[in-house]
């Protein structure tokens, strides 16, 4: 088994960065989904992600292109593509080519800015989106602090991340829970909600030890997007955005946001240990170890205390042209490999 993952990169919107890192003029090479692109934010604010050839004689766009106005402009003859790739200006022609005139000649990709985070469309087929990003209400609440952020690269795949918040039982062997969580999950569409209860041993604000309910819910909107709402002795929210490089390696970003505490409160406090943990062993530093080197399974052998592995995997199937194997076959339920 040379390859640990047969399947190929899902589609569906990925954070390419966050809004505050893409100054109004700017252009940035980046790479994500096997490929590179450039990412620039024209003056009126708007974003655009492009392949970086311009196609009148191959120079890279990223490298000496420049914003005028709402177009992005070669270095090498100064033809100006505007954000669905249409040309808008060849400064020493008569007129653009009537082949192309007003239609698009650059490959673009669709891009959209929410929850301050910048989000691209990847399809291997370029299939136009076939649903949205969400916003949260907490990230724009002028009661909850300024996202805080961190940052992870490591080879995995997005299918092996996701799959982590129905796995119950690694919360107590990977996690530290103090016993196997009680789970619930439910797929809709290209939507999965997840609700994790448990109970966790913690230090209250009298210095005693106690035992509280824990509680991790997940939403996940298509391969891309995914949140998780903490709640015990604080509430956080937490942004959990993965993206593909390429079919074996990943970039993770944490963006936490939370109530406003004073800082010599209890709450914040409790507040600052609980992101420690969920970064920590308690969380994705636990699992990077794990996910850095494990295989992914196509018909693993279950236990009835395992979770819905398998549905979940059929749900996420759908992010995957051709399903995930390449050959739409029916993959076992819960039941049949639990059996």
């Amino acid at each position: 088994m040379n390859k640990r993952f047969p399947m190929p990169m899902p589609f569906g919107w990925f954070c390419i960065g966050y809004g505050d890192e893409l100054a109004v003029g700017e252009v940035k090479n980046v790479h994500y989904f096997d490929r590179d692109m450039v990412l620039f934010r024209t003056e009126s604010g708007k974003i655009g992600l492009s392949d970086p050839v311009c196609p009148h004689l191959g120079a890279h766009l990223g490298h000496g292109g420049t914003v005028q106005g709402e177009s992005i402009r070669c270095a090498f003859h100064h033809w100006q593509y505007d954000t669905q790739g249409v040309i808008t200006d060849i400064p020493y022609a008569s007129r653009i080519p009537p082949k192309w005139e007003g239609k698009p000649c650059l490959k673009t990709y669709p891009v959209c800015e929410k929850n301050e985070v910048i989000w691209a469309w990847y399809h291997p087929e370029d299939a136009a989106p076939d649903q949205e990003v969400i916003e949260l209400d907490e990230i724009k609440d002028p009661e909850w602090v300024d996202q805080e952020r961190y940052f992870w690269s490591f080879d995995s795949c997005p299918q092996e991340i996701a799959e982590n918040g129905v796995d119950v039982a690694h919360f107590k062997y990977i996690h530290n829970m103090d016993a196997v969580p009680q789970g619930e999950t439910t797929f809709e569409g290209h939507i999965r909600r997840s609700k994790v209860r448990g109970p966790r041993t913690m230090t209250n604000a009298a210095g005693e030890q106690v035992v509280i309910e824990s509680g991790v819910d997940v939403v996940q909107n298509g391969a891309g997007q995914k949140w998780t709402r903490f709640s015990g002795m604080v509430d956080y929210l937490l942004q959990v955005l993965v993206t593909p490089v390429n079919d074996e390696r990943v970039e993770v970003r944490f963006a936490y946001t939370h109530k406003k505490y004073p800082e010599d409160s209890f709450e914040y406090k409790t507040l600052r240990e609980g992101i420690a943990a969920t970064n920590g062993q308690r969380g994705l530093d636990g699992d990077i170890p794990i996910w850095q080197n494990k295989f992914h399974l196509r018909e693993p052998i279950l236990c009835d205390g395992d979770g819905p592995i398998m549905r979940f995997r059929k749900y996420f199937a759908q992010f995957y042209v051709g399903g995930p194997y390449g050959d739409e076959g029916d993959m076992p339920s819960d039941l049949e490999a639990v059996s």
